[in-house]
């Protein structure tokens, strides 16, 4: 008996959404983050940054790591628990879309997966982590639903990396603004 290659993919596919739907396959989800800055690293547990989001609570680790940042607790737990409402399938064109691309591209070399040696592969998990946060918020996201939405064990978070983007602040908080306003609202309406 031959078998096209058509049928064979079909059946693959089905077999996967059907493990999927019944979470019979779960993928991964990050338990830690690991913020590297030059030859440095810190490791915090997901959950831990979890629990100081929305207790205030935190480990001595977290406490020390959080102290660096010089800024208040307070505002800290107001941008882990920021939440944004956006519906995932206009998530979905956006991770795919141009402008998204190129911004995904940028972040990927901020927030990647350990071992990542190409930029390809942070975009799908930063993808992945994107549309698994939106599903964990049940159609909102905020940082602490991004990091359990991302597909691996350990994220990486390059502070330097992260500091030559933040040169840049007033570049992205008009890439924001853009994204916000009329692109937006094309994508929902396709």
């Amino acid at each position: 008996m031959k078998f096209s290659k058509f049928l064979i993919y079909k059946i693959f596919f089905l077999l996967i959404g059907y493990l999927l739907f019944f979470n019979l396959l779960k993928a991964n989800a990050a338990e830690e983050i690991k913020i590297t800055y030059s030859i440095f690293s810190r490791t915090i547990k997901v959950n831990s940054l979890k629990t100081f989001a929305k207790e205030g609570k935190s480990t001595r680790k977290l406490k020390r790591i959080l102290k660096t940042t010089s800024s208040p607790d307070k505002e800290i737990r107001a941008v882990l628990n920021k939440d944004f409402e956006v519906p995932i399938t206009v998530a979905s064109k956006l991770v795919y879309s141009e402008i998204g691309n190129v911004f995904l591209t940028r972040l990927s070399s901020i927030i990647h997966p350990p071992r990542a040696n190409d930029e390809r592969t942070g975009m799908l998990a930063l993808r992945a982590s994107v549309i698994q946060g939106i599903k964990l918020g049940n159609g909102k996201i905020n940082l602490i639903n991004f990091f359990e939405g991302y597909p691996t064990k350990t994220v990486i978070l390059d502070v330097n990396a992260l500091s030559k983007v933040m040169n840049k602040v007033e570049s992205i908080s008009e890439l924001l603004t853009f994204f916000t306003n009329s692109p937006l609202e094309k994508i929902k309406i396709n």
